[in-house]
């Protein structure tokens, strides 16, 4: 089967998350991913957190997927030489160190783009490549902060917080494809050649972050924590415990939804009261609201409630724990939770599904340098010289071993 990214080369010399999970997720769609790594210092993500049975950590089995592994010391002369080779027939270089590490190393863009004036060159990293911020160190967390996003998450009372999984990293890969896809559209279309997407990590994040300045500076309004509820209260919903135990999160986003929900809970007497004839209004008084929500809620079990609110077309979705999602029915059917022949651990599928050319999970990560021999003979290097760069601590090879 075909895929929509089956010609596109992409050189990976990205480390942790955010660059490695853009080149990722163009990888599920057919990408011929190449990740460099140097010989003798490879992702932390091989190493970092749980391991799964085989030992390797389970972070590289899902960041690692689909991409071929190359063990080189790019900023050796040699190296650097080979990196030309591979930027000259690539259509994407992928990167996030701190800014100047590849102008310091002789291959920033300008002598990328003379190697390849077609390269787009995705540059992630923490606070972008200017201003008064580029050189300061950053990791996700310091962009959950920056964003706004900790500040919103929490309850009034207590500390800001991150969430429970790398959303900033995460929607950074995300982005990072997105912003490939558009340099890549323009390059077609005639509009461009080669070019730089120059993305900050807080930015990803502050991009999704629509409502808060636009409250603020249009309505004079400044969103906080709100605890189980929504930060500004605009419509109703939040967090809500069953008589037995199940959490359910409750939601309507619109006058229509939102009566929808005051009749499943309190039944004519509540959705009729004036005092929630619109959402405006209603936003006036959304304690009694939530109160309401939580009286019922915390009578019902999941079940009563599930079966209330589908009569009345409202929204309450269960909140699953990571067991529950791996056997939950509708992440079953959709077929989102997927595994390769030979491995235990079961990763994230490709998102979204096309109907022609879905995407594929073809391998989990490789072990450093296990494409090394096969990269390095499609440019031309014949075994002896292949061991000589091994020999020479330039290029790694699968087990370190020589050929």
């Amino acid at each position: 089967m075909s895929r929509p990214l089956d010609q596109l080369k992409i050189i990976e010399l990205g480390h942790v998350i955010a660059g490695p999970l853009a080149a990722a997720l163009l990888s599920d769609f057919g990408a011929d991913v190449i990740k460099i790594e140097a010989p003798n210092r490879t992702d932390m993500m091989r190493d970092l957190g749980p391991k799964a049975e085989d030992g390797v950590g389970v972070w590289w089995k899902t960041l690692g997927r689909n991409k071929k592994t190359l063990g080189l010391d790019w900023k050796s002369d040699e190296g650097r030489d080979i990196l030309r080779r591979l930027v000259e027939d690539a259509d994407v270089l992928i990167e996030n160190f701190r800014p100047g590490v590849l102008e310091r190393a002789g291959v920033g863009p300008d002598v990328l783009h003379d190697w390849n004036p077609d390269l787009v060159v995705l540059r992630v990293s923490g606070y972008g490549q200017d201003g008064p911020m580029r050189d300061v160190p950053a990791f996700g967390r310091a962009a959950e902060a920056m964003s706004g996003l900790a500040h919103l998450t929490g309850f009034p009372d207590g500390p800001p917080m991150h969430p429970g999984f790398p959303a900033a990293d995460s929607t950074t890969g995300l982005m990072g494809a997105l912003g490939v896809m558009i340099a890549l559209f323009a390059r077609e279309k005639g509009i461009a050649r080669g070019q730089v997407v120059d993305l900050a990590v807080f930015e990803a994040l502050l991009r999704l972050m629509d409502y808060p300045v636009p409250a603020l500076t249009g309505a004079k309004l400044s969103p906080r924590r709100n605890g189980l509820r929504q930060p500004m209260d605009f419509a109703p919903g939040g967090m809500f415990r069953t008589s037995d135990g199940v959490w359910l999160t409750v939601s309507a986003g619109s006058a229509e939804t939102a009566q929808r929900l005051l009749r499943a809970v309190g039944g004519d007497a509540l959705a009729d009261d004036p005092r929630f004839a619109t959402l405006g209004e209603m936003s006036q008084h959304m304690a009694v609201v939530f109160d309401a929500i939580n009286d019922f809620v915390m009578q019902h079990t999941a079940k009563e409630v599930e079966a209330v609110f589908a009569r009345h077309d409202a929204v309450a979705s269960r909140v699953l724990s990571v067991e529950e999602i791996t056997t939950n029915e509708q992440i079953s059917h959709r077929g989102d939770i997927v595994s390769v022949a030979g491995e235990q651990t079961q990763v994230i599928g490709p998102v979204p599904h096309l109907s022609a050319t879905p995407g594929q999970l073809r391998w989990l990560g490789r072990p450093p340098g296990a494409d090394s021999q096969s990269i390095l003979r499609d440019l031309g290097f014949n075994d002896e010289r292949i061991t000589a760069l091994c020999e020479a601590g330039l290029v790694r090879l699968e087990g370190g071993r020589a050929l």
